[in-house]
């Protein structure tokens, strides 16, 4: 089985909101990506002058189902203490409510929900060198442990910043499943790497990061995914360094189930409907 390209990067994710509008003014204002384009139907935002999330309206937006598969959380990785310090400020300058802060020894975590109760996590990683791994050398030890959210606002202790500052991008998707075992013998067959395992989680990643996509079923063993109408996940768009990395991802794709070439991407969905694009830098 080959490995996926280890310099993999999440360049993008699609999410389908029912109010445009708020969402739009969420994701700016709060978070602080920058706006970078909107025309009622479609915003696009990043940091860096780079579209990183996709919002678009739905028509006739519905309730997400209790127990369905879709998005846990999109995660903003920082590049530094002080930036992620910084937008913790901003969203309780604006009076938005956190649901959960974790130290997770190789990263610092914060947790909130956008105002469609779609997951976000904000979070900085610790340096590699300083990341557990397992006896053999593979995977890494992740740990759910009270985060020090003193010592992290000391990082930036004035008034925040408007915007996220760039070198703000998505470092990881945790995606909501049916099955744990199912999922994880999909991403496996793609070339992802096992960074961890619980009996109803899965970690995995390129090239060694604790992981580009987390799988849970907490919340969604044996469900099914929320209609079209409900807020959601729509898409991620993984960059590939080269033609031959992609090629090599088609052909994996090919072994799971299938894939679409299209626009010059390889698409694909996996067990639970999640919409998945890759394409060459």
């Amino acid at each position: 089985m080959s490995v996926i390209d280890p310099s993999l990067r999440i360049d993008g994710v699609r999410l389908a909101v029912s109010d445009l509008a708020a969402s739009t003014d969420f994701y700016s204002r709060v978070l602080g990506l920058p706006l970078l384009e909107s025309d009622g139907e479609r915003s696009l935002l990043g940091a860096g002058g780079e579209p990183a999330l996709e919002l678009t309206a739905l028509e006739t937006p519905a309730a997400i189902p209790a127990g369905s598969t879709g998005l846990f959380h999109v995660a903003w990785l920082h590049p530094s203490r002080p930036a992620l310090a910084e937008t913790v400020r901003r969203i309780g300058a604006a009076r938005w409510p956190f649901s959960g802060a974790s130290d997770h020894a190789v990263s610092e975590a914060l947790y909130l929900d956008d105002p469609d109760g779609l997951g976000i996590e904000i979070y900085v990683d610790r340096p590699r060198e300083v990341w557990e791994r397992g006896p053999d050398g593979r995977g890494v030890r992740m740990v759910t442990l009270p985060l020090d959210v003193e010592d992290l606002l000391a990082q930036s202790p004035g008034a925040p910043s408007a915007t996220v500052p760039g070198g703000t991008g998505i470092g990881h998707v945790h995606l909501k499943v049916a099955d744990v075992g199912r999922a994880g013998d999909f991403y496996r067959g793609l070339g992802f790497e096992d960074q961890a395992r619980l009996p109803s989680a899965a970690f995995v990643s390129a090239g060694g990061y604790h992981h580009h996509v987390g799988l849970n079923s907490w919340q969604s063993a044996g469900g099914a995914a929320a209609g079209e109408d409900a807020p959601g996940l729509r898409g991620v768009l993984f960059a590939l360094d080269g033609e031959q990395a992609l090629a090599e991802l088609a052909s994996a794709a090919e072994n799971v189930g299938g894939s679409q070439l299209r626009d010059g991407a390889v698409s694909i969905s996996d067990p639970d409907g999640h919409a998945l694009s890759f394409l060459a830098r």
